[in-house]
């Protein structure tokens, strides 16, 4: 199912993403570009990220790259 119809995301995508370490929708958007254009789909992907324990936090929090190595979206 769609999450983005801008950029045509997909739940799936958002949650490889996820899987890959993205923990916030900015950091959705960093790596797929969900949630940039019209920013209706910015609440499915909070519900989709949820609020479990983001391995890269402490980085995003340092204001390190913690995405730089997350593969674009295919």
């Amino acid at each position: 199912m769609y999450v983005c119809s801008c950029f045509g995301i997909t739940e799936d995508q958002v949650k490889q993403h996820a899987d890959n370490g993205a923990c916030t929708p900015r950091q959705i958007a960093s790596a797929c570009k969900a949630g940039t254009d019209c920013g209706s789909c910015v609440r499915r992907i909070q519900a989709l990220l949820g609020r479990g324990a983001c391995p890269r936090r402490e980085l995003a929090d340092q204001g390190r790259p913690a995405l730089a190595d997350l593969p674009e979206a295919a």
